[in-house]
């Protein structure tokens, strides 16, 4: 598959995945879905990725929404199955056993909010806004963004926001809990990658634990103190945990196989 709206390039076990729409500040269309969609088929499969860091291109934008463009054919059978498409990748995204960092360098809006928010976590260039704007055109976020914002922000300042439609700097994103870091735009890239990096260099397969576990908070289909101990469990029959148990004990750096 040609990827029309995607930029993609690896180094070291980082896959970067750069949504490249500038001219639409990013945003979020049929097609941009589709190919985040056969990216992470490709991410799941491969073990040379081992992590995945999400941007978008150019200065303004990491995703300004959806197309809005889009919007005035759709009914509402079509409308309910654009949010379950919508979905149904994010919650790839965020199940994804490998780590996905998002990169917020500019607008992240709407459907591309709701894209950063599937992420595992974030980070922000000081000139990044967030929102959930859908109020503004009658609408609310459909890909995620009530469950996932009431999460990370809590429930009294995700009402707010998606009642209202108002933006958060990056500044006020770190403070309510929705980004880690906030870096000045030079930087940003670099800062998710010494970030990656450190996650790398830990057990792969205690890092994937730990995503499904945390996962395992708001998934109703499952108790989360059951899937920790279950989890947990597992690491035990893992070479991952010999060596770096073996490690420690030797005092020497661990080399883990991945397995």
């Amino acid at each position: 598959m040609n990827h029309k709206t995607l930029l993609i390039g690896i180094s070291e076990g980082i896959l970067t995945v750069t949504v490249n729409r500038p001219d639409k500040l990013n945003a979020l269309n049929g097609q941009v879905l589709e190919e985040l969609d056969h990216i992470f088929d490709i991410v799941y499969a491969d073990p040379a990725i081992r992590a995945v860091l999400l941007t978008g291109a150019g200065e303004k934008a990491f995703v300004a929404g959806a197309d809005i463009s889009e919007f005035l054919s759709v009914g509402s059978e079509r409308g309910i199955e654009l949010a379950k498409k919508g979905q149904d990748i994010f919650l790839r995204i965020e199940q994804c056993p490998k780590p996905v960092v998002a990169a917020v360098n500019g607008f992240a809006l709407g459907g591309g909010c709701e894209l950063a928010m599937s992420c595992h976590f974030r980070l922000a260039s000081d000139n990044a806004r967030f929102g959930q704007p859908e109020v503004n055109l009658g609408l609310i976020p459909g890909y995620g963004g009530t469950q996932r914002l009431t999460l990370l922000v809590g429930k009294g300042r995700a009402m707010e926001l998606m009642m209202s439609g108002n933006m958060v700097d990056a500044q006020e994103a770190k403070a309510i809990g929705l980004v880690n870091h906030v870096t000045s735009p030079g930087d940003l890239l670099d800062a998710c990658r010494r970030i990656i990096g450190t996650i790398l260099s830990k057990s792969p397969v205690a890092v994937g634990k730990v995503i499904a576990a945390v996962n395992a908070v708001d998934d109703k289909s499952k108790d989360g103190y059951a899937e920790e101990i279950r989890l947990f469990g597992e690491c035990f029959g893992t070479e991952d945990m010999k060596e770096g148990v073996s490690a420690f004990l030797e005092k020497r750096k661990p080399s883990f196989p991945g397995k």
